[in-house]
């Protein structure tokens, strides 16, 4: 059982324990049974919480893969289109292309990381990532704050993000041991130049790709 199903399954699992337990509280409560209407409600509130909390869990890391060692996350093409721009044409794992016209001398890229504590391991979840910006960087600090600006998202669009919804969730505190963001930046070179994009659990990478391909079209 992968880690979404099993986040699934315990989800439903406590949303059913919780109805269960809550028919069995409102029961002892008609029957004035003190001690047994106390347990059953605070069972019922246990397995609520665990499932709104796997299910938090599922929705907030849609759109974030798995990591358990360094990986390719995108190979992109630059290609120079004048005086300090270029197109930056990104192939993300699914094989989609997504196309970017970039100002600076650098293509940028960010990402958001999440590391999991030992008892989220237990359910699959390790280290996940989710690449979120790409943009262009000056060389100059003047052209930095003078010049024209471009990022775009790359990030999946999602009812909430587990990356910002664990600062202000102290419930996920024992379950998410880091989460940061991480960037890298290269040079685009004044040639047609294919990079892989890397991630591993200390951060994102980026050097040009062992073999030199075509670039893919771009989309419509």
């Amino acid at each position: 059982m992968n880690p979404t199903q099993l986040l699934l399954t315990t989800s439903a699992a406590g949303a059913l324990t919780a109805l269960v337990l809550f028919l069995v509280f409102l029961h002892a409560a008609r029957k004035r049974r003190a001690l047994s209407s106390l347990i059953a409600g605070l069972g019922s509130l246990s397995a609520g919480l665990v499932g709104l909390l796997s299910m938090a869990v599922l929705v907030g890391t849609q759109g974030y893969r798995a990591l358990t060692h360094e990986e390719v996350a995108a190979r992109v093409w630059t290609v120079p289109s004048g005086d300090q721009a270029f197109a930056a044409h990104v192939q993300l794992p699914d094989s989609s292309v997504r196309t970017f016209r970039i100002a600076g001398d650098e293509l940028y890229i960010d990402a958001h990381i999440l590391k999991w504590k030992p008892l989220a391991n237990l359910v699959g979840l390790h280290t996940d990532y989710e690449l979120d910006r790409i943009g262009g960087r000056y060389d100059d600090l003047a052209d930095e704050a003078a010049r024209p600006r471009t990022v775009y998202s790359l990030a999946q669009p999602k009812v909430f993000d587990m990356f910002h919804l664990r600062r202000g969730m102290s419930l996920l505190s024992p379950l998410v041991d880091a989460e940061y963001g991480s960037a890298t930046f290269v040079t685009a070179p004044d040639a047609t130049v294919m990079w892989e994009l890397r991630v591993s659990t200390s951060g994102l990478l980026i050097r040009p790709a062992a073999a030199q391909q075509e670039v893919p079209d771009p989309p419509n």
